[in-house]
Formats: C-alpha cells, structure tokens, sequence
C-alpha cells in the first residue's frame, strides 16, 4: 500500500467517521438536506482554514451526500480563459466542482466565474481587436466548493457568491485523539491509549499532522519488529523526527530562537524576521506561525512578533523579567 493509497484510505468516508468541527457539519447537513429536499443545486460554499484541517475531505462529504459527481481542480491550474472554459464545458447537470487554493485563482478568471456562478453563464471572448465576438454557453445546474488557506487574498466580489463560508479551526486534543485511534483501526496498529496520546500531543492540532505521525510511528514498529506499539515506541519516533511534546519541529524552535538571540524576544517585523530565518514570509505566516500563535508560544502586534514566556520556558530559556508576557 503506497503512500497515496494510504491516505485515501484514512480519509472519512462519511459523516459520523469526519471526528472534529461539529458546529459545521450541522450547517453543512442543513444547507445540503434543503437543497435535496428542494431539488435543486446546492449553494456555492468556501471552507477556509491551515493546511490539513480536512477542507478536501469535506469537499468529498459534500459531493457524497448530495449524490453527484466531484470534479476537482485548483486555482494555478487555471491559469487561461480557456482552462475554466474547458472544466466549466465539461460539468454534468448537478455535478460539484472542487477548486482547491482558490486563492491563486488570477483576477481574469474570477470575473470569468462570477456569471457562471450566478447565472450559470460562460461568456467567451472570440478572436481579437474589433473584430472580436462575446459567445455565451449555458451551463447545467452545478455547485462550487472553494478552499483556501488565505481567504483575504480572494476578491470580494468572488466570496460574495458563495451561499455559505466555513472557516476550519484547529481541532481540541481529544478530537485529534480519536482521529488517531480511527487510523490506526483503519490500519491494523495495535497501540496504547498512552501513545496515541503522545502523538495526539505532537500533532499541532491537525488532522493531517496527526496521520503523518500515525505512518511514522507504523514504520519505526515494523523495522524493529515491535507488535504492540506503546508510549516509549511514539517518543522514540517523535524524537527521530526531531519533534518534541508541543509539536516543534527544528525551524519552529529556530524561529522562536532567533527572535530571542536576535531581537532580545521581539518585537520584530515580519520581513527582518524572514531575512533573519532565510526564509520566505510566506512559509513563516502559513507554516510555522499558525501553531505558535495557537498554543500560545508568539503573539502577533501591531509593531511586530513577540516571544512569550511560555515559549522562553519551553525553550529552557530564562527570559528577561521586561519581556515577560
């Protein structure tokens, strides 16, 4: 079983095996069940949220439940007129169209989608200069599920026509925790609620996190022939990944670690901090920042980044009694 089919195989099938984000999927089942109820095509919805926070697999609940077709692209694959026009051409009478990183969809193909999603119109521009024709195509009834890591980075005229935007959060302990205990069900691990525990600890609060660990940790036990895997086998792999009991990785602690050496524990800019990291500041705001901020080891102001105390005692830092937060 290679790693693809691996991750098809964890990923929930249904309702009840989607563990986490309760409050949207009693709004998502309301909003899908009228729809059928009515028959008629869903409204346009935007999930937005981190990485890995299962904005793909509710994409493919919804396709499910609604019984319909899920065609699936993304926004850099649609870079000309011409690639929406062939995915738009192309959908069936009720079918959902998945647009992944929808974010990078570029300002010509967003004013393309605005008719076809109100009014299910394609108006396409043939030929050149004055002797150019506008052709319109209807479409058939269908349904738009966008996801974005970056939702500000979307016009405001394309989130308008969404019926609904759902933002994920990161999931509570005890969610990521039954999120392993499914997958290791799903792949015939024999575990201790001890190390699913650990690893819920070191999985930053997210889903797809929480599975990359579960493969790990079923490779560091078959290598070394281990049957039942307990809390010891869970810290032995954490600790050859370099991970430690809150989720760091080595450039988590790095970052956190420049701002104290370099910049006496903030406040610092977002761009002198990247300079210093050798890093861009987009893998800064959407990698290592969102679980910093969240278990509370940075805090994000208006005059930059700030190390707290939290973050100095993690560190076995001693930190300055002025910087103390």
């Amino acid at each position: 079983m290679d790693n693809l089919t691996i991750d098809g195989v964890l990923r929930p099938v249904d309702w009840d095996d989607y563990v986490g984000q309760e409050k949207i999927k009693i709004n998502l089942r309301i909003i899908l069940g009228a729809a059928k109820k009515r028959g008629e095509a869903c409204d346009h919805l935007l999930f937005y949220g981190q990485a890995g926070l299962g904005k793909t697999t509710l994409a493919n609940l919804v396709a499910k439940d609604l019984g319909f077709n899920l065609k699936t692209t993304s926004g850099p694959a649609l870079e000309k007129m011409g690639d929406l026009a062939a995915v738009l051409s192309n959908l069936e009478e009720n079918d959902v169209l998945f647009i992944d990183e929808a974010h990078r969809l570029n300002k010509t193909i967003e004013e393309v989608l605005y008719p076809a999603m109100e009014s299910r119109k394609l108006h396409l521009v043939i030929g050149k200069g004055p002797g150019a024709k506008i052709v319109t195509l209807d479409l058939p009834a269908f349904t738009i599920i966008a996801a974005t890591t970056r939702p500000h980075l979307l016009s405001g005229p394309l989130r308008s026509r969404f019926g609904a935007s759902f933002k994920l959060d990161f999931y509570e302990l005890k969610d990521i925790d039954n999120i392993i205990r499914r997958s290791a069900q799903v792949l015939n691990m024999n575990m201790d609620d001890d190390a699913i525990d650990a690893l819920a600890k070191a999985s930053r609060s997210t889903p797809r996190v929480a599975n990359r660990l579960l493969k790990r940790v079923r490779d560091f036990a078959d290598v070394n022939d281990i049957t039942k895997i307990d809390k010891a086998t869970a810290l032995n792999t954490l600790n050859l990944l370099e991970i430690d009991n809150e989720g760091l990785e080595p450039m988590d602690r790095r970052l956190l670690e420049i701002i104290i050496d370099k910049f006496k524990g903030g406040p610092v800019g977002i761009n002198s901090l990247a300079a210093a990291l050798n890093d861009d500041v987009g893998n800064i705001e959407d990698v290592y920042e969102p679980h910093l901020l969240s278990i509370g080891f940075l805090l994000r102001t208006s005059s930059g980044r700030i190390v707290t105390e939290a973050a100095y005692h993690h560190l076995n830092r001693k930190a300055p009694q002025e910087k103390l937060i």
